[in-house]
């Protein structure tokens, strides 16, 4: 099943693939009465488009929420939560969550972060490759407030991305933030207001999108490693598949182009 047809049987989430670029996917979460808050069956929906992505063409995903809807991610359904114990949230934190999927797609994933992104939605942010928002976004880890913790990767995707010192001030706090002053402590990369917003998020996606399917997975493969490996480790790893990039026919496609002044026609392969 294609990714549109995917999409189309989706109650909480609109996929639309190719209606900008080739090669782009945008999915955007579409729970209008709830501030798209992470529920069971938009978790699964999401699970299930994502994990379709490495069997379509899709080369960028671009991961926001629907017009209209006024957020990006509001949070985790709260009346779910309170539902639960400790034995079913165990078993709802079983591997891999909507968080791992996101941060295990192959492809470039960019967060457009439209509105608010609380909670487990702010999780999501961080689990995807590049952040661009809104400048009239909200973002942080309120779930202190409620007598609970980040349980999404807030606490380990966090520090890595601000710093220890800034992790601890938004979850022990639950304070939010603005999106300017999530870009001046690197939870986000750039801040644009309406004039220039999707340009922007489009015109990256666009950009990555025009690169070969096989550098793409590995380039993201690596950099990811960054933060996982130490750094002999992380060398090596970068070394290998470097090397493995230079089997392909993608590496000769582009050095050939490069030599005879034209744009690559690549195979992914």
């Amino acid at each position: 099943m294609s990714l549109h047809e995917l999409g189309a049987d989706c109650e909480t989430l609109q996929v639309r693939a190719g209606d900008r670029f080739d090669h782009v996917v945008t999915v955007a979460f579409d729970r209008p009465d709830a501030r798209n808050a992470l529920n069971a069956q938009l978790r699964t929906e999401l699970k299930t488009v994502f994990e379709a992505v490495p069997d379509s063409d899709t080369r960028v995903v671009v991961l926001t929420g629907a017009e209209g809807t006024g957020a990006f991610v509001a949070g985790a359904d709260v009346t779910e939560l309170r539902e639960r114990d400790g034995l079913e949230q165990r078993a709802a934190s079983k591997r891999p969550r909507v968080y791992e999927v996101v941060d295990g797609c192959p492809v470039p994933v960019v967060a457009r972060v439209n509105g608010h992104a609380l909670g487990g939605g702010c999780e999501l942010v961080q689990a995807c490759d590049v952040r661009i928002a809104h400048e009239r976004a909200k973002l942080g880890q309120p779930e202190i407030n409620l007598g609970i913790m980040p349980g999404g990767g807030g606490t380990q995707r966090l520090p890595r991305l601000v710093g220890e010192g800034q992790a601890m001030r938004l979850i022990l706090s639950g304070e939010l933030i603005d999106a300017t002053e999530a870009a001046d402590i690197g939870l986000v990369e750039e801040v644009h207001d309406d004039e220039t917003f999707d340009d922007r998020v489009y015109g990256l996606a666009e950009s990555m999108a025009a690169q070969s399917p096989v550098a793409l997975e590995f380039a993201k493969q690596s950099i990811q490693a960054a933060s996982r490996m130490d750094l002999d480790a992380g060398i090596e790893y970068e070394a290998e598949l470097f090397a493995q990039l230079f089997t392909t026919g993608d590496k000769n496609e582009g050095i050939d182009a490069f030599l005879e002044e034209r744009e690559p026609e690549w195979e992914g392969q």
